[in-house]
């Protein structure tokens, strides 16, 4: 698979990565068996990025992770830290950085991890010089090789890329949130801050397999958080209310060549765009591991299929999201 290298982190990943939310909660109930099946399944078809979070499950995705990164240490597992505690700007302080990174050393089974991330940390944060020095310092004793922040907006991005030391920068970007496109990826590849994009297939509206009589288990955050009852309502059909995300995901079909999916498309179009280190979607069984993949396999879009794109997002989307992400 394409590897692309991200210049502040001095390392290459797969253009196609894998998100293991799916496999620590909140997307319904994923046996261990079948966790474990999805992960060996990324390494089989090339995948060399995981992303984790301390959050996923309460440890259950780090720590398979974990299992996996001890199988195969060639691969690159991030993680996420920061929402442990009250989302309170205070909270981000040393003592819980150490704290938080800890508990995932333990469950990573790994004495310095590759990459940390922030975890959509409350906006006062990307301006506090303190936090971003406890970080310099975990990296400079050792507890972690690079930081990163993942982001809800691009303002966020934004003043996360000014930061010196920012490795990356994990936002979504699909086709139904384009506004990263404008300014955020150029200045990631200005400053050579690696872009990671997620929730890539907007929580299954754009893999096509979803219609309006569709429905999701309690636990499930599609269901749960369609108004942002738990968490931003951004991480749940990329903040398009779904009635909309299926109209405007039965359009796309219509630019879908023949053998592939609108899932595949939806892949490629993020992978396409300049600026993009590696996309993260994730994955409940190996089969959608290896549907994911067969994208970077595809030739690049087409400028009418791009087109296309463009005039579906601002005749269905841009009213719902462009202006809140």
């Amino acid at each position: 698979m394409e590897e692309r290298t991200i210049e502040r982190l001095g390392r290459a990943v797969s253009v196609v990565g894998l998100g293991t939310w799916q496999i620590g909660a909140e997307w319904g109930t994923v046996t261990e068996d079948e966790a474990r099946t999805v992960l060996r399944a990324g390494v089989d078809h090339g995948v060399t990025f995981f992303d984790t979070a301390d959050v996923y499950g309460d440890g259950r995705s780090e720590r398979f992770c974990g299992e996996l990164h001890a199988a195969h240490p060639e691969v690159m597992v991030a993680t996420k830290m920061g929402r442990r505690v009250q989302q309170l700007p205070e909270l981000y302080n040393r003592e819980n950085f150490d704290a938080f990174n800890d508990r995932s050393r333990a469950n990573l089974g790994m004495e310095h991890l590759d990459l940390v991330q922030l975890h959509s940390p409350p906006d006062a944060v990307y301006d506090d010089d303190g936090v971003f020095e406890a970080l310099d310092e975990m990296v400079a004793t050792g507890r972690m090789r690079a930081y990163g922040v993942s982001v809800e907006t691009s303002s966020q991005a934004l003043r996360a890329i000014a930061r010196p030391h920012v490795a990356t920068v994990q936002i979504i970007l699909n086709c139904f949130r384009r506004k990263p496109l404008e300014e955020v990826l150029p200045a990631a590849r200005e400053q050579g801050v690696g872009i990671i994009a997620r929730v890539p297939l907007a929580s299954g509206l754009l893999s096509g397999r979803y219609d309006e009589h569709t429905t999701f288990p309690a636990d499930d955050h599609r269901n749960f958080n369609r108004h942002g009852e738990a968490f931003d309502v951004g991480e749940t059909f990329a903040g398009v209310p779904f009635e909309v995300g299926l109209a405007a995901a039965n359009e796309l079909k219509r630019l879908v060549d023949p053998g592939s999916t609108l899932a595949q498309f939806a892949l490629r179009w993020v992978i396409d765009q300049p600026g993009v280190s590696t996309v993260i979607p994730g994955a409940r069984n190996p089969e959608q591991v290896a549907a994911n993949v067969a994208a970077a396999s595809l030739p690049p879009l087409r400028e009418e299929q791009l087109e296309g794109a463009r005039v579906v997002y601002d005749r269905f989307i841009r009213d719902h999201v462009h202006d809140r992400w």
